[in-house]
């Protein structure tokens, strides 16, 4: 049976009072996970924070304890264990840099009320919300949501909390409106503005494009933490934007690898040792060879081109990639990635998104790839001039 809203109301307040300051904000308080831990505080050590990143695993992994600690984490005034501050101990309970879990900042965070933090979800109509239903509506009802579940939440559960019977909650056009809204006023106390999105991979389709701006070029210190726990259903444009990282969970956590990845994989080393050396005979021949496939296929490789420039991103950054990516794979991730520099990384992207645009309308596929490779040649090689 459902709580009625006022009964909702009454217990977050109850329990909000009830929360002491040391919550379970804290990168201590999560069990597990302690390479992510140290990625992730390594990023703000190294004043290297990603503006926009996608933790993604199963049902059941901390992907959003995780991403709310870091967001606490960088937000903290006192953090500890930070070299050159005013606490050189490292935090007592995990040994390692954290929040502080006291300061306004950190209590805020704990009690999800901070002006800075912000959350979107899928919703639908309710019995309550009856159209044009947006996450700020079920503000109260999310707040005690995450209290009562430790942070670690099931989409069902969500769905059965705020009633939306059989209907199936998406990510609409009004919170992406609204997404674009809040993120265009100044931080009201923290150098970061936090906007969290769970379960991105719900984000309506036709919504999508309204955020892809904000998303790869966001207002100074803001961070968008993405949530999934099936990232090959997040849009693709929206996906190539992200720095990925992998959360396991209580089992192998591996993904599996098709044939058609290996075979991507062949054809994208290939490419891209000839774009970066500028060898235009090759290029020709790639154009020629993928332009004989079908549209389907072509779309399939720039997708998966997509993919392994975020993963070459997230080595950058993080310094691993997921555990499905291995053997020669793995080792061409690690000895690529030092080129995709996060001055061509966007221009990169765009690149890859336009060409699978145009695919879709019919472009013809060998002058497409041939432009497209050019293209990429002068992101190594500004200087660059083919020879007429």
């Amino acid at each position: 049976m459902h709580c009625n809203a006022s009964f909702q109301r009454r217990t977050a307040v109850r329990l909000y009072d009830q929360r002491t300051t040391t919550g379970y904000m804290k990168f201590a308080e999560i069990p597990g996970n302690q390479v992510i831990k140290n990625k992730l505080t390594q990023t703000v050590l190294d004043q290297r924070v990603s503006h926009a990143q996608l933790f993604f695993g199963p049902e059941g992994s901390a992907k959003l304890p995780l991403a709310i600690a870091y967001a606490q984490f960088i937000n903290c005034t006192n953090k500890k264990g930070m070299p050159g501050g005013d606490d050189m101990q490292k935090d007592p309970v995990s040994g390692n840099p954290d929040s502080c879990g006291a300061c306004p900042s950190c209590v805020k965070y704990q009690k999800l009320a901070h002006p800075d933090l912000h959350f979107i979800y899928p919703v639908a109509t309710t019995k309550r919300i009856t159209s044009k239903p947006q996450s700020k509506h079920f503000l109260e009802e999310w707040r005690l949501f995450l209290l009562e579940h430790n942070f670690e939440c099931e989409l069902q559960a969500w769905y059965e909390a705020i009633g939306i019977e059989n209907k199936q909650g998406i990510i609409n056009a009004h919170d992406c409106n609204e997404i674009i809204t809040t993120l265009s006023y100044k931080s009201y106390e923290s150098d970061y503005k936090v906007m969290i999105i769970w379960m991105v991979e719900k984000l309506y389709y036709s919504a999508a494009p309204k955020i892809l701006k904000i998303l790869e070029e966001p207002p100074e210190k803001t961070l968008f933490i993405l949530i999934s726990e099936e990232p090959d259903q997040v849009i693709n444009t929206i996906l190539s934007r992200t720095l990925m990282v992998r959360i396991p969970g209580s089992g192998s956590g591996r993904n599996t690898r098709t044939d058609e990845d290996s075979s991507h994989f062949v054809t994208f080393r290939q490419w891209m040792r000839a774009c970066y050396g500028g060898n235009v005979t090759e290029l020709l021949k790639f154009a020629a060879e993928i332009s004989k496939t079908g549209r389907e296929r072509q779309k399939s490789y720039l997708n998966y081109a997509l993919q392994t420039i975020g993963r070459c991103n997230t080595m950058n950054y993080l310094g691993q990639v997921e555990d499905s990516i291995e053997g020669e794979e793995l080792k061409f991730i690690g000895a690529f990635s030092p080129f995709i520099k996060p001055e061509i990384l966007s221009n990169f992207n765009q690149l890859l998104n336009d060409a699978i645009f145009h695919i879709e309308r019919n472009a013809h596929p060998a002058t497409l790839f041939l432009d497209l490779s050019l293209k990429i040649v002068k992101l190594f090689k500004p200087n660059f001039a083919a020879a007429s």
